[in-house]
């Protein structure tokens, strides 16, 4: 594979030192500088841009830290094409940031939050993970997730990377050796379909999603709030002041929190008489959805009424978690130079439920040593004229 990746790249410089660099040879369409990503780290990994198109013009750009996805370029009603996603420009605020920052990363093992830092499965066998929550509790794997980690990536086609990463027993607290395939894949119907699978040779529990950071305005530094969410969920799942879910499962009709007509994302948003909204400074929810599994189901759609640009969510996952950049504060600069402020980005993380492992009422995350955790989500980009 290595090998591979290597006669790639050759083949690539020799295509560029052919004659005279221009702009256009050393940038994405997105306006990303390859050369900026690309450093040896201290365990002589070697980190790159890969970019995958399709026949549209739609241009996707992954990178090694977290199989973050760095930038989507898709078209707008203007007849222009927009980058709709947050990050950095460059590998060092990536490597700067891993930790703190999860823009566009595969998240894991386990996607939302663990309360206590602990869980017992269903074996009663019971793990203390790393807190990296309010002190107490585990966030999206832990301070040393998946988005801190490299993955090997192998790009198949010009449509398609294959991201790999073997994760240790015992990572972050987590039992058992797993080993992850994340694909992703452009289509030319304009879909970014996201297909992951993990195996085990241990008991232990999964919940892997994407975090990218939606703007379909394409300009971060304009809020999200006045763009538009559907949300094909009647539920969501109650949680404590810290966001650690009760066990309980809600009705969303007459709340602030009722997607299931389209709806402005900002009508509500500061609506703190609603329990849910003052725990999450917002919107920070995982949403019940009504067709569990069936990916051909539409789950949630965000449009953008100044650019026309629309993102549809298809997924086999029972819940997605819509967060609306409560925490965005400015004290990261990202692409562009634009410092990311409150509520200037939309997440939709199609997932498991947060705190399943302690919630037997809730769609089991564990994933045995005979089985393959296999789930699939499609983010797709359409144009409302």
């Amino acid at each position: 594979m290595k090998t591979t990746f290597a006669f790639f790249a050759s083949m690539l410089m020799l295509i560029s030192c052919g004659g005279k660099k221009d702009i256009k040879e050393t940038t994405t369409a997105s306006g990303l500088i390859p050369a900026k990503f690309e450093t040896t780290l201290a365990d002589g990994k070697k980190t790159q841009l890969y970019t995958i198109k399709n026949a549209n013009g739609i241009e996707v750009s992954v990178i090694n830290i977290g199989g973050r996805i760095v930038s989507i370029w898709v078209p707008d009603k203007n007849g222009g094409f927009k980058d709709i996603v947050l990050g950095f420009d460059n590998i060092d605020d990536y490597n700067k940031y891993a930790v703190s920052t999860n823009f566009g990363a595969i998240i894991g093992r386990y996607g939302n939050r663990i309360g206590g830092a602990k869980m017992t499965l269903r074996n009663n066998a019971t793990y203390t993970l790393r807190p990296n929550d309010n002190g107490k509790n585990t966030l999206h794997g832990g301070p040393r997730g998946f988005h801190t980690r490299y993955f090997d990536i192998e790009q198949t086609d010009g449509a398609t990377l294959v991201c790999r990463y073997k994760s240790a027993n015992e990572e972050e607290g987590f039992p058992g050796e797993m080993l992850v395939t994340v694909t992703y894949s452009l289509t030319n119907d304009n879909a970014l379909k996201i297909d992951y699978e993990a195996l085990t040779n241990i008991t232990t529990v999964c919940n892997l999603t994407n975090h990218s950071y939606f703007n379909l305005s394409g300009d971060p530094n304009k809020t999200i709030l006045d763009q538009i969410l559907y949300l094909d969920a009647n539920a969501y799942t109650p949680t404590d002041i810290e966001l650690i879910p009760t066990g309980k499962i809600d009705k969303v009709a007459g709340t602030p929190l009722d997607f299931t007509t389209p709806t402005v994302i900002g009508g509500r948003i500061n609506d703190t008489t609603f329990e849910a909204i003052k725990f999450g400074n917002g919107y920070d929810h995982n949403y019940v959805l009504n067709n569990p599994g069936n990916v051909k189901t539409l789950a949630a759609k965000v449009v953008c009424p100044v650019t026309g640009i629309g993102m549809e969510v298809y997924t086999t996952e029972p819940g997605i978690q819509v967060y609306s950049g409560n925490f965005l504060d400015g004290s990261n600069t990202g692409k562009k130079g634009i410092a990311y402020q409150q509520r200037t980005a939309l997440c939709l993380e199609t997932q498991h439920f947060p705190n399943s492992p302690n919630i037997r009422s809730f769609p089991s995350v564990e994933l045995w040593p005979d089985s393959l955790y296999k789930t699939e989500t499609i983010y797709k980009f359409v144009v409302e004229k």
